[in-house]
């Protein structure tokens, strides 16, 4: 299982993601910002082990590409997911969901945000640890 240090982490350019809208710590590395030309958003986020975010919601397609680790990934109503590296999410406008690390490893994916001018993300409540769990 690869760890990652602090110091790694910022040489890297990941700054300690919002607390308030995670359990567990993760860490986000802006890579695109939108501005007036460029209406996206692209970061990579690094979940430590069992770290998952609040249920959401984007106003614009958000799109998920795994690159360590296995990400989980719940959409309300449905069951969770367990996507592996090289595996891709998209998830329309509006769906309700949340994802996350698997209990025992690191998981990094690039997250994209499109069409940012409808706003980037609406945060929602903390995932349960039954949720979690699936």
């Amino acid at each position: 299982m690869k760890q990652y240090t602090k110091e790694q982490l910022e040489k890297e350019g990941y700054k300690p993601a919002p607390a308030e809208y995670f359990t567990g710590q993760a860490w986000l590395k802006p890579l695109v910002t939108p501005d007036e030309t460029t209406n996206c958003i692209i970061s990579d986020v690094l979940f430590e082990p069992g770290t998952r975010n609040n249920w959401h919601t984007h106003p614009g397609n958000q799109i998920l590409l795994i690159k360590e680790g296995t990400c989980y990934y719940q959409e309300e109503g449905k069951p969770v997911r367990r996507v592996e590296v090289g595996g891709v999410i998209n998830i329309l406008p509006g769906t309700r969901h949340w994802h996350g690390a698997s209990p025992d490893a690191v998981m990094i994916h690039t997250a994209i945000g499109i069409n940012t001018e409808r706003g980037i993300v609406n945060w929602l409540e903390p995932v349960s640890e039954e949720q979690y769990r699936g």
